[in-house]
């Protein structure tokens, strides 16, 4: 038989329960960990050493909660229940990254992709568990709802000048805090000054404010008391100021979009307060927007001191929306309860309002994309504004994102290419030369890293839990539904936002995903498994066995991983302050030992093994760091700042051709590396011109073809690039220089190609006659046409005038066999 959180008889079996010392233990901790993860820069899986620290200290604490919860909830542990049985589905997906590794295009990122996914399992359950507690329940959202507010305070702190006091309070725990500043807490690109707060995101920001800004709405709605009423409405305009000061196109455009969704789940009375306070914290925000953005810009592009007048505009009009929302809740509420009763009986009647504000909102977009409405805003919202559209570049980017990530998909489709596969391995996929180390998707990402069988068993996860909660949530009472239904905001919102973003490469917000699924699972319409029961104590004892030992396994990993990262900093800064090889190499070799694929730990004894071989010609040196990099290679099969390490050690060797080999083997992976072919093309010169001098055709015509082969590259990826849609952006730049150029010409002429040459050549002439890669260029170019019997007469007089010498060259070269 069913037994739904949401009946009358689970709810009031909680109420009036004292908490044991372990859950009181359990809860004190995860508000630490709340308040404690967002100053973290959000635990960005940012794919770079700075970030890993914290994400190490997060897969610890969520661990030691782990171990508190274990011993909180033993007996809980029947897997009798739908319910129970998620918390065994939830390991599946940590188990989807393992089994990534087997094919993982970084083990190193996979690795920590695989942390981050046991922590978030843990998340989960604690949360599944916990959340089933009225009390504890009330504890959680309440931490989170706070912790969410505190963030967008900081945010706007740092806008209005005060970041330094801000900072000044978080500094102690977070390192993001640099000299007395929270690292781009305000972005600064092209478009201007961008609020970011605690992710140095401002997208992620911009889906995060749009959770809680239904979340504060859905509060004072729910809310019997006026002062909580009131502080609840008092975010509401800090919350709207802030999406805008993102300058967040999508935040924008997917706030409208979660807002309908989000009307269906309430009653036609609430749907009129939900818009009414929409509108007013709309209104309020659009009448202080242009002051406080403007004095907010002229503070970070350095035009004024002190922008702190700004908060008399944002605390003017935050207090008269609370004030409005107090008078809304005590004297209209009621009577649009009472007025609306009749119309909540009838079949669909929260289905007309949703209905009327798709048209509303369609009519308010029209407004202010094709009229001077958008000129309210300050010149650079109304101008993001304008650009809204599918021809814009950051929607061509993503579509071109999505695409070329489909590719890897192709090549790992059944269990992905690894945690982190995205950053790794893009390069080889990309459509054009653009950098993005991640795929501004959570789908997306998700299906490069797992493959299908890992997405599949996500996404059954995911909507097993959205259909048993609003299952439940419909058959409930709506007294009954208010207690869970912040977490199914936070859900929802950040989720869909994460479609065309990578929100959840932030841990932070990843968590805040599983714990309010946990939160779900705990109001879920629930249903026994009798099929699947098993003996309670054979239960307890298996699955709380399997979650202590996944929980030490992944301290003590993390520990290491910590030490790891700690030596390499150590042993860095050994390098500007000490001349002891030994006491050098010593925490390197810690931090090598401890983890072995650690990128960084290679990287820098790669630095101090070549530096002792260039002093000292020791061949030990070589071999030592031969050895090192070949093995690092093995676990980062595409990362390039190895590769580039192995080139220049076979150069310093005298190893060209070894050098050579492996710039030409890992072209394809760097496809639009322009730096990575001028060398190729210049090293196949120089090494078939070799060969040509040893008399030594076979390798001369190897050397050239390759040569010429990666020139025809460049050229065709030239071409392409031309067909890139109006509105996108090539990227990094991506042409055939004239030292490509040269070389290139160079090898057609000594395989008596002289006509072929020419072509090449005459692209890699420039104006500046003077210049000395320029004079050679042209030297072989006249070269090449006098020998086809061809000339270029006004080209020829004019180089003649600069450099009287270069007739007897030019003969000289056209007279030349090869």
């Amino acid at each position: 038989m069913s037994n739904p959180v949401y009946g009358k008889k689970a709810i009031a079996s909680r109420n009036g329960q004292k908490l044991p010392v372990a859950l009181w233990l359990l809860i004190i901790g995860l508000i630490i960990f709340m308040v404690w993860a967002p100053f973290q820069a959000g635990l960005f899986n940012g794919l770079v050493s700075t970030f890993e620290k914290p994400i190490y200290w997060a897969a610890i604490i969520g661990s030691l909660l782990l171990l508190v919860g274990i011993f909180a909830f033993f007996n809980k542990f029947k897997l009798e229940d739908q319910r129970d049985w998620t918390a065994i589905a939830v390991l599946l997906l940590p188990i989807t990254y393992m089994l990534a590794l087997i094919s993982a295009a970084s083990h190193f990122y996979a690795t920590n992709a695989v942390l981050i996914q046991c922590l978030y399992a843990f998340i989960f359950i604690i949360g599944l568990y916990l959340l089933q507690n009225k009390q504890a329940n009330s504890i959680i959202e309440t931490t989170i709802i706070t912790v969410a507010y505190l963030t967008i305070l900081f945010g706007l702190l740092n806008w209005l000048g005060q970041g330094r006091l801000a900072s000044s309070i978080v500094g102690w725990f977070s390192p993001t805090v640099i000299n007395g500043q929270y690292n781009q807490a305000v972005w600064i690109d092209s478009n201007g000054p961008r609020l970011a707060s605690v992710f140095q995101y401002p997208n992620t920001y911009a889906a995060f404010l749009m959770a809680f800004f239904f979340v504060a709405i859905f509060a004072i709605t729910r809310s019997n008391k006026w002062y909580g009423q009131a502080i609840h409405a008092f975010t509401l305009v800090p919350i709207v100021l802030s999406i805008l000061l993102t300058l967040s196109r999508g935040g924008l455009m997917f706030l409208p979009i979660v807002f309908i969704v989000l009307l269906l789940f309430l009653k036609p009375a609430k749907q009129v307060l939900w818009i009414l306070y929409c509108l007013i914290a709309g209104v309020g925000t659009l009448l202080i927007a242009k002051p406080v953005t403007e004095l907010g810009q002229q503070f970070h592009l350095g035009q004024i001191g002190d922008p702190a007048k700004g908060w008399f505009y944002v605390l003017g009009a935050s207090l008269v929306t609370a004030i409005l929302a107090c008078l809304i809740q005590r004297y209209v509420a009621p009577r649009l309860e009472n007025g609306m009763s009749k119309l909540t009986e009838k079949k669909f009647s929260n289905l007309w309002l949703p209905i009327g504000s798709v048209i509303v909102v369609g009519l308010l977009i029209a407004l202010f994309l094709g009229t001077n409405l958008k000129h309210i805003l300050p010149g650079n919202i109304g101008e993001r504004l304008e650009n809204i559209n599918l021809q814009q570049h950051s929607v061509l980017e993503r579509l071109t994102f999505y695409k070329d990530a489909a590719k890897v998909v192709k090549d790992y489709p059944i269990i992905g290419a690894g945690g982190g596969a995205w950053a790794s391995i893009y390069e080889k996929y990309q459509n054009n030369p653009y950098t993005s180390r991640q795929a501004h998707s959570f789908v997306m990402q998700y299906l490069v890293e797992v493959g299908l069988l890992g997405f599949i068993v996500f996404l059954a996860f995911i909507l097993f839990i959205f259909y048993k909660y609003i299952r439940g949530y419909m058959r409930s009472e709506e007294h009954e539904r208010d207690s869970y239904f912040v977490y199914f905001i936070v859900v929802f919102s950040i989720l869909i936002h994460s479609m065309m973003d990578f929100n959840m490469s932030y841990v932070f917000i990843g968590m805040l995903v599983f714990l309010g699924l946990g939160g779900m699972v705990a109001a879920m319409d629930n249903q026994p498994v009798k099929r699947f029961t098993l003996k309670p104590g054979n239960v307890r004892v298996i699955y709380s066995g399997v979650l202590v030992i996944t929980s030490v396994v992944l301290i003590f990993t993390s520990i290491r991983y910590i030490q790891a990262n700690n030596a390499v900093i150590k042993g860095r800064e050994l390098m500007t302050t000490s001349n002891d090889f030994n006491e050098i190499k010593k925490p390197l070799d810690q931090a090598l030992d401890k983890r072995s694929d650690l990128p960084d730990a290679v990287l820098n004894m790669n630095a101090l093994l070549q530096a002792g071989y260039e002093q000292t010609q020791d061949e030990s040196f070589f071999t030592a760091d031969y050895d090192l990099l070949i093995s690092a290679l093995k676990k980062e099969p595409y990362d390039k700042n190895i590769y580039n390490q192995l080139i220049i050690l076979h150069q310093k060797k005298g190893s060209n051709d070894q050098s050579y080999e492996v710039l030409k083997d890992n072209a394809d992976r760097y496809a639009w590396d322009m730096a990575w072919y001028e060398k190729l093309i210049a090293q196949s010169f120089e090494l078939g011109y070799q060969a040509l001098g040893e008399q030594d055709n076979d390798k001369k015509e190897y050397y050239f073809k390759a040569g010429l082969d990666a020139y025809q590259h460049v050229v065709d990826g030239v071409e392409h690039l031309k067909t890139l849609p109006k509105g996108q952006f090539q990227g990094n730049p991506f042409y055939v220089t004239p030292q490509m150029a040269l070389n290139a010409g160079k090898m057609q002429y000594m395989l008596n190609n002289p006509a072929e040459a020419a072509n090449i050549l005459k692209q890699g002439i420039t104006e500046d006659l003077t210049e000395a890669t320029n004079q050679e260029i042209i030297r072989w170019y006249l070269a090449a046409l006098q020998k086809t019997g061809a000339n270029d007469q006004p080209l020829y007089d004019q180089f003649i005038q600069i450099d009287p010498t270069g007739k007897d060259a030019i003969d000289q070269l056209a007279q030349m066999t090869f």
